[in-house]
């Protein structure tokens, strides 16, 4: 079968080619002597979450805390959630001068 690429570097596959293969959105490119070889990829979530993972560079400590975290029992009323070791936000912000040329109230 016969495909175009257009002036935008796009390519359309012909319809009975995207049957065969299922329906896929993305492919693996590959140029072997001098052919391009796509292979459909199904991208899954738990995919997307393990390169999420990677790009953070999160320790097996933080991922097993994160994950002790997410199964703790919810605080109830007799038992509520604390924080512990959290410093006091501080903010830090100079005085301001006014600039409006008529008397302005602070």
């Amino acid at each position: 079968m016969l495909a175009k690429i257009t002036a935008k570097n796009q390519l359309s596959l012909p319809k009975s080619l995207n049957q065969a293969v299922g329906a896929t959105e993305y492919f693996d490119v590959d140029a072997r002597g001098g052919q391009l070889i796509l292979t459909p990829v199904r991208i899954q979530r738990g995919d997307a979450v393990r390169a999420k993972l990677a790009e953070l560079n999160l320790t097996d400590d933080d991922k097993a805390a994160a994950v002790a975290w997410a199964r703790a029992p919810a605080p109830t009323s007799e038992s509520p959630l604390v924080m512990v070791n959290e410093p006091a936000a501080t903010y830090d912000v100079p005085p301001t001068k006014p600039s409006c040329n008529v008397p302005c109230w602070v």
